[in-house]
């Protein structure tokens, strides 16, 4: 069996934005798990994963593009992540395909595959990294995916607000737009044969690279980078993923990653700031 020489890109250009508006008191990333930041959690995945047959190197995480963001970001991150062997580079200005787009640049020549996985889901289990990665040995682009056992519907904005017009409100200078908006259904959808995608996804080097020059979106923005290989007509395969491999988006996620990886709620300083 020939060597895998894997490159992994883990998009951290975003400012956590859904998950400060739920009252997060930083970036998700820099949340403390165990005593580290969530994201050493993160990259821990990769460095701690053995195969015989498999070569990880480098692991790219791709921080925000501003310099300032970027010069903050390496402030609270660089040093032990230097300690893990990752490098950190300038991601995307706007959306989550230009930060990816961003680190293909930094991936060297030698590597026959990349992975690109979720910066903010540290729960990766090895069990699933190994399935994904023994798929990706025959197929040139794999996902993990879960089954959509919930029941799935469309709605629409109704351009109400919950609780109707508010009298009071308006005496007291309260604004429609601070108020939830109204929402309706609009349609039920056959749940049959839908799943729901989690990272890592896998691809051979040259697919990826290839579809994010010939497959870059003009104006719609991907959410996975599958999205892109699919656009070129190429088959991806999907294997069974994890329901505990979540992506922390808000703070009820961070306090259910504590409650899967065995970690109690951090008291004193904040991850990053602990040496």
């Amino acid at each position: 069996m020939s060597e895998m020489r894997l490159a992994v890109i883990l998009p951290a250009a975003g400012f956590s934005g859904r998950y400060l508006e739920q009252g997060g008191l930083r970036s998700k990333l820099d949340e403390d798990l165990g005593g580290k930041p969530l994201l050493q959690r993160t990259i821990e995945v990769f460095t701690k994963f053995e195969d015989d047959d498999l070569t990880i190197a480098p692991i790219i995480v791709a921080g925000p593009h501003d310099p300032v963001a970027l010069a903050e970001f390496k402030t609270r991150h660089a040093d032990r992540l230097g300690l893990l062997g990752a490098i950190i580079v300038p991601g995307g200005v706007t959306h989550r395909w230009e930060t990816v787009q961003a680190a293909l640049a930094h991936v060297p020549a030698d590597c026959t595959h990349i992975a690109v996985h979720d910066a903010a889901r540290p729960c990766l289990s090895f069990d699933l990294l190994g399935r994904v990665l023994k798929a990706a040995r025959e197929h040139t682009a794999v996902i993990p995916t879960i089954p959509a056992n919930d029941t799935v519907k469309r709605v629409v904005d109704t351009g109400e607000v919950l609780g109707g017009a508010d009298p009071l409100a308006a005496i007291l200078g309260e604004s429609a737009g601070a108020r939830q908006p109204l929402r309706a259904v609009k349609e039920t959808i056959d749940r049959a044969n839908l799943v729901l995608v989690q990272t890592p996804q896998v691809f051979r080097a040259e697919l990826l690279k290839k579809a994010y020059i010939q497959a870059r979106p003009a104006s719609a923005s991907p959410t996975d980078d599958a999205s892109l290989v699919e656009a070129l007509g190429e088959r991806v395969i999907v294997v069974q993923g994890d329901p505990r491999n979540i992506k922390v988006t808000v703070p009820a996620d961070l306090t259910l990653a504590r409650a899967i990886m065995g970690f109690r709620e951090p008291e004193g300083r904040a991850a990053h700031k602990k040496f």
